[in-house]
Formats: structure tokens, C-alpha cells, sequence
């Protein structure tokens, strides 16, 4: 099992195969503005509790959601200016901001890959933190098992190809140890066109 830190600077390559890849930019914002916009979405964003059926049962979401589209006339300049930022570092259309916020270490989301019918074809996903730091696992779904723990530091950016999805999960554990708020940006294509 592979454990990465992104404590440090600099663009980490992480998966590079016929699977796909998975980079990561642990310094992609400064604390300053990581801290900053953690607090005005913390704030701002008006979050949603959710129910989905598990185990034949409806229970509660495990952490807090909102999602804007980029032709939203209500998007949020600070989430604008997300966008363009990581739009520009990965050359990618984005068009769907999707947020999750984890309020403490009993929040979670289990393993699961991104529905890639919902998703432009060979478009990436971008994961950008901020708050504390969550330790997300990258599981591959067959033999062998490679597994990525990656912990996941306040304006580090996550990028995985479109085809990652198909050969790995992703997921953000529960833990033990207490742990403060921590807000997940997931930018995707999902087809409608930019602003």
C-alpha cells in the first residue's frame, strides 16, 4: 500500500499507465486563499443534507452537498473564480461544480467511481481541498489490488483522467482521531458549455 504525503510542493504524478492517470498538485492554492475560501463557503454555500437507500434501508448522506452548474446565473464569484483557475492549470472545459462538506471525522464518502455516463467521454475530474486534512484512499477494482492514501491538504489539487474511473474507486474514510471541516470542490464535464 502506497502512502503519499502532500505535505511539500510541486506537480506529483501518482498514476501514469494504461489505467489512466492521477496527479497531484499539493500547493495549487496558497494557505491564505485556501483558508479563505473554506471560510466564505463554509458560510455561504447553502449546503444540503441528503437520504439514499444502503442496505434496503434510506439513511443519511454522511457529509453536506451542493452543486452548481457553470451557466448558473447564481454562482458565486469566489466559485468563478475556482473555476477559471483550474479551468486554465488543466486545459480542461469544466461546467459542473459539485461541493462536499465533511464536518468532522465521522463524515465520509464510501468507495465509488464517477458515473461516466453523466460525464463528457476522456474529460478528467479535478478534487480541490481546503480545510483540514482528510486522508482519501484510491483502491484499484481488480487484481492486484494496488491502493493509494493520499491525505488530502488544504489547497492541494487532485486530477484524475476520465479513465481512472472505470479501473478505481475513490473514497474518504471515516476516522477515529477528531478532525475539523474540510470542503472537496469536484470539478467535471458534463457537457453543457462554459460560460
Amino acid at each position: 500500500m502506497s502512502q503519499l504525503s502532500l505535505f511539500g510542493t510541486g506537480q506529483r504524478r501518482l498514476l501514469d499507465d494504461a489505467s489512466g492517470f492521477i496527479e497531484l498538485t499539493p500547493d495549487f492554492l496558497d494557505a491564505t486563499t485556501a483558508q479563505s475560501w473554506f471560510h466564505w463557503l463554509h458560510e455561504n454555500v447553502a449546503w444540503e443534507a441528503g437520504r439514499r437507500l444502503m442496505y434496503e434501508r434510506e439513511v443519511d448522506v454522511p457529509r453536506l452537498r451542493a452543486h452548481y452548474p457553470s451557466s448558473d446565473a447564481q454562482l458565486p464569484a469566489l466559485l468563478s473564480d475556482a473555476l477559471e483557475r483550474v479551468r486554465a492549470a488543466i486545459g480542461a472545459p469544466f461546467d459542473s461544480i459539485g461541493l462536499n462538506l465533511y464536518r468532522n471525522q465521522h463524515d465520509s464518502v464510501a468507495p465509488h467511481n464517477d458515473t461516466l455516463a453523466d460525464l463528457e467521454r476522456d474529460q478528467p475530474i479535478a478534487l480541490l481541498s481546503l480545510g483540514a486534512t482528510r486522508r482519501m484512499t484510491i483502491r484499484a477494482k481488480q487484481p492486484p489490488r494496488r491502493v493509494l492514501q493520499v491525505d488530502m491538504e488544504s489547497g492541494a489539487l487532485l486530477l484524475m483522467s476520465w479513465s481512472t474511473q472505470l479501473h478505481y474507486d475513490h473514497s474518504i474514510p471515516k476516522q477515529r482521531e477528531a478532525v475539523g471541516p474540510r470542503i472537496s470542490l469536484a470539478f467535471r464535464v458534463r457537457g453543457n458549455p462554459p460560460e
